[in-house]
């Protein structure tokens, strides 16, 4: 149904104006033209927002235009009627001044309609709400004016950052009185696409459940506002609110027959099936399985009732997410695909896909068997137009490259997904890059920009994030942990260990995981080695019951570095062997690389360099193209350690060329240390090269090393650990 608005009433006294706009120039009719989306679309707006747009857009009219508003609005209740009645006569006449088949001639005719049909007790409804509608914008503009007087600057400051164009927001919004039924089907579906694409622009939760609720008031049954609530509720983690509004949508769904209409009997079945589905996603979501498993087993019992495989289909995806820990998880998944395939389901094929990859790549595949996979699942996207799972896709394929060591090639991936434009088109110029495929990507890039000491451009990403995607949006907890993260490693390698510390708490909040294993690196640090061996051994144990490989082996080469500090490197080497046989199971190359590059550490303690540096160079050229910039300044550091170790035996002139050598890759490695400001590396560095300095006889390049060694050492705390125990 058409409701009339105060504002209606007085734009249709705009349609003459028209005639004389063409005489003022292209801007006032271009103005005169996009009016009408304002009204048409848009709800009721207050009178001072009207002059705002009239004065910002025709300054000519403004005038003309506020005395026209005051005799309509002061006038009696006759010449309202009369008012509506001259109405007609604008499309009558040769040239008529509005066209009946036009955008703004229907609008007139609906609401010359909508008018004719009010009772006499309506139509003095309305012209009261004309009069306290323009009462109120008078008010309005008064107290404006006042303000304004009382303090100009801040009233031009506030002027300035107002932006005056016709699209809904926040404050034009409010209406004390009813939509139509396409000025509130227009709502719904920008803030539905907003949400989706860019929830920034979109109105607050706390706004858009209010209006929310005032369409409700006036129309309870509208079933897709009950929807964008329950999407609006899962903004803000309400389970409560959100599995309300869900159960009302398909309620509503029944009671107004909108799916028997368009699916004959089946429609009220498919309701029930689709809810309890629903109901199952929205559980998984919050973390209640057991609850899901049950819902989602009543929607795939009405499922085979009504033999609807398209549900059944949806239903067997869920039931891979809610059993993907266990090992016989991928035959429901494989299955998945097929009957997806066979059905006609490019969607839910392509998910299957991408899950069978990510699965894949845990289980240790070769990448380019990966990588042949998504290219068949990048076919059905290109050919059917799926845009956001290309998206996905991508972000999915710079993950991979990252699990598998490969920087370059997640740098390139994560770049190449920004600079893509979106397919979709989406309403209000909303672009798709506030999905969390492209958050994803951006903390790729932040943390790769990190590793490499690049900590300006990571803090710009960081920022961008947090522009796109605020804290109360669903995907902030992305780049919060990315952030806790960066910032947790800048305070390591600072030898800042109690603001770390105080990091490790944000960090659990959102990673658990991650949370207790940079508890245990900060223990260590500390120089508390029982607590961290105690922490390190149940998160051992809790990762390999939950199958995370990854950190199963950074657990077991923290454990690994706590035995050769404690003087113990026998019993490291056991440890390390067993994370060296995972991370080659599982073609985690960089692991692989950093595992080797400890066992050469631990053989250089117990006595053999020349294995170490053999052994050496099969980690380092890995590390050295694809590593972070910390683990290549402790690669050459260690490889100058095994240079001068085996150099005991030379001969003099061959020994003075070894440790020459030796100073060389110091130099190098400490160029890397301090891209990443790590002072306590740079000290045992700087060290180093006054020992090798004083042995070589040159007295000045020694004196300068220890005069450095001395200023690091009075501000880096020591926890007397030798120096031989540290890589």
């Amino acid at each position: 149904s058409d409701w009339l608005c105060p504002s209606h009433v007085l734009w249709f006294g705009f349609s003459d104006w028209q005639t004389a706009c063409r005489e003022r120039g292209y801007a006032s009719l271009k103005f005169i033209c996009n009016l009408p989306v304002v009204f048409i679309q848009g709800p009721d707006i207050t009178l001072s927002k009207l002059y705002k747009l009239i004065e910002e857009s025709c300054p000519q009219l403004a005038n003309s235009v506020q005395i026209r508003i005051k005799l309509m609005a002061e006038g009696e209740l006759k010449d309202m009627e009369q008012f509506f009645d001259d109405l007609s006569d604008s499309f009558s006449g040769t040239e008529p001044e509005v066209h009946k088949t036009s955008v703004v001639g229907l609008f007139l005719r609906h609401m010359i309609l909508a008018y004719s049909k009010l009772s006499f007790s309506q139509v003095f409804k309305l012209y009261t709400a004309l009069q306290q509608y323009f009462q109120n914008g008078e008010k309005k503009t008064v107290e404006d004016a006042d303000m304004e007087l009382t303090n100009r600057e801040e009233g031009e400051r506030k002027m300035e950052k107002e932006e005056l164009d016709v699209s809904i927001r926040e404050e034009e919004v409010s209406c004390s009185g009813p939509l139509s039924q396409k000025q509130a089907e227009f709502f719904l579906s920008q803030q539905a696409s907003l949400l989706k694409n860019d929830e920034t622009k979109a109105l607050t939760p706390a706004s858009l459940q209010k209006e929310l609720n005032n369409l409700l008031k006036f129309n309870p049954d509208f079933a897709e506002a009950h929807y964008l609530s329950y999407l609006n509720n899962l903004r803000v983690q309400d389970v409560f609110s959100s599995t309300h509004s869900l159960l009302h949508y398909f309620d509503r769904l029944i009671l107004t027959g909108a799916e028997s209409k368009s699916n004959g009997e089946e429609g009220y079945g498919r309701s029930l099936r689709y809810a309890a589905l629903n109901l199952a996603a929205l559980h998984c979501r919050f973390g209640h399985y057991q609850q899901a498993e049950l819902a989602l087993q009543e929607a795939i019992r009405i499922a085979q009732e009504s033999n609807d495989h398209v549900c059944l289909q949806h239903c067997l995806s869920w039931l891979y997410v809610l059993g993907q820990k266990r090992s016989d998880s991928y035959v429901l998944l494989e299955h998945s695909v097929k009957k997806a395939v066979h059905f006609g389901l490019p969607y839910l094929a392509s998910l299957g896909i991408q899950s069978l990859v990510q699965q894949r790549a845990f289980a240790g595949k070769t990448a380019n068997k990966l990588m042949d996979a998504l290219k068949d699942s990048d076919l059905l996207h290109w050919k059917h137009s799926l845009s956001e799972l290309i998206d996905i896709s991508i972000a999915q394929k710079t993950a991979i490259w990252r699990l598998y060591g490969r920087s370059t090639m997640a740098l390139q991936q994560a770049q190449m997904l920004l600079s893509m434009n979106s397919l979709e088109s989406v309403n209000a110029g909303v672009q798709q890059n506030n999905t969390e495929s492209f958050a994803v990507a951006l903390c790729h890039l932040a943390e790769l920009h990190a590793e490499q000491g690049c900590f300006a451009a990571a803090s710009e990403v960081l920022k961008h994030l947090k522009e796109r995607f605020p804290p109360n949006s669903q995907h902030a907890q992305l780049w919060m942990l990315c952030d806790q993260k960066i910032q947790f490693d800048r305070a390591m390698n600072d030898g800042k260990y109690h603001l770390a510390d105080s990091l490790v708490t944000g960090i659990t909040a959102l990673n658990s995981i991650e949370g207790v294993y940079r508890k245990a690196i900060v223990l260590q640090a500390q120089n508390q080695m029982s607590e961290a061996h105690k922490l390190l051994q149940k998160l051992l144990i809790h990762c390999q019951k939950i199958r995370n490989t990854e950190m199963v082996i950074s657990v077991l080469l923290s454990v690994a570095e706590l035995y050769w500090r404690s003087s113990s490197p026998t019993i490291a080497l056991p440890v390390l062997l067993q994370a060296l046989a995972l991370s080659k199971e599982y073609r985690l190359q960089y692991l692989a690389s950093e595992t080797v590059l400890n066992l050469a550490f631990a053989q250089l303690i117990l006595g053999i360099p020349e294995q170490a540096l053999s052994l050496l160079h099969m980690a380092i050229e890995p590390i050295l193209a694809d590593g972070a910039v910390l683990d290549k300044g402790r690669a050459m550091f260690l490889v100058a350690k095994c240079q001068v170790a085996s150099a005991a035996s030379y001969d003099p002139l061959k020994k003075a060329e070894a440790l020459e050598a030796a100073i060389e890759n110091l130099n190098e490695a400490k160029n890397y240390f301090a891209k990443v400001d790590c002072k306590e590396q740079i000290r045992d560095v700087v060290y180093f090269q006054a020992r090798l300095y004083h042995t070589l006889g040159k007295t000045q390049e020694r004196n300068r090393c220890a005069m450095l060694f001395r200023q690091l050492h009075q501000e880096l705390p020591s926890h007397g650990v030798p120096l031989i125990n540290h890589l």
